[in-house]
């Protein structure tokens, strides 16, 4: 089963929901406002993607964050706590597909990894 992780209003995430329900692919759906990722879970994601690439440093949350939360993003364990604390600091959305993470929406992406494999 899919594992789709995002908040139900943020355009990317309904453009993957979208696509993953036209190709009638099943998936859990986890919303970041209510349910935030765990840090076993966070500590899984970043053994397959890196910080660069799961942190979304073009939002509001990450732009709020003090000089010194931003400089510990830079650290594994340190940015998995900042993280937790504050789930949208994560690119959305993330979607999990066994051992496969995949960090925002990318049509061809999804394709190749859910439709041909």
């Amino acid at each position: 089963m899919l594992e789709l992780f995002g908040i139900l209003n943020c355009n990317t995430v309904k453009k993957a929901r979208n696509w993953l329900d036209h190709n009638n692919l099943q998936y859990n759906f986890h919303n970041f406002k209510k349910e935030p990722p765990t840090i076993d879970l966070l500590n899984l994601w970043v053994t397959q993607v890196s910080l660069i690439k799961l942190i979304n440093r073009q939002g509001t949350t990450y732009r709020k964050l003090s000089e010194s939360e931003k400089q510990a993003l830079s650290d594994i364990s340190s940015a998995v706590h900042i993280i937790q604390q504050f789930p949208s600091l994560i690119k959305r959305p993330v979607l999990v597909k066994s051992h496969i993470v995949l960090i925002g929406f990318d049509e061809e992406c999804y394709f190749r990894e859910l439709i041909d494999n």
